[in-house]
């Protein structure tokens, strides 16, 4: 996602434990947690990307809304996923 510029940085956080509900009964795993850092217009390619890459069949890919935060940070981002 990072060398496609859908993200500027990516954060790999191992050894998640999810417990969830799937085929009809409550099932456990283990996952790794990305955190993907991107630009309100390109969540949809993002998203298609991850889909495509992804061994799930329906991996979780949600976009939290950014109100506010480091100005430099943020302004980052943009620019390193094209959004000069």
């Amino acid at each position: 996602m990072v060398k496609a510029r859908l993200a500027a940085c990516a954060n790999i956080v191992p050894a998640i434990h999810p417990i969830f509900w799937w085929d009809g009964e409550v099932q456990e795993g283990e996952e790794s947690l990305l955190l993907l850092k991107t630009p309100e217009h390109l969540v949809e390619a993002l998203t298609a990307a991850v889909k495509d890459l992804h061994s799930y069949e329906c991996p979780c890919v949600v976009a939290l809304p950014i109100a506010g935060g480091n100005r430099g940070f943020l302004d980052w981002i943009a620019t390193e996923t094209g959004d000069r």
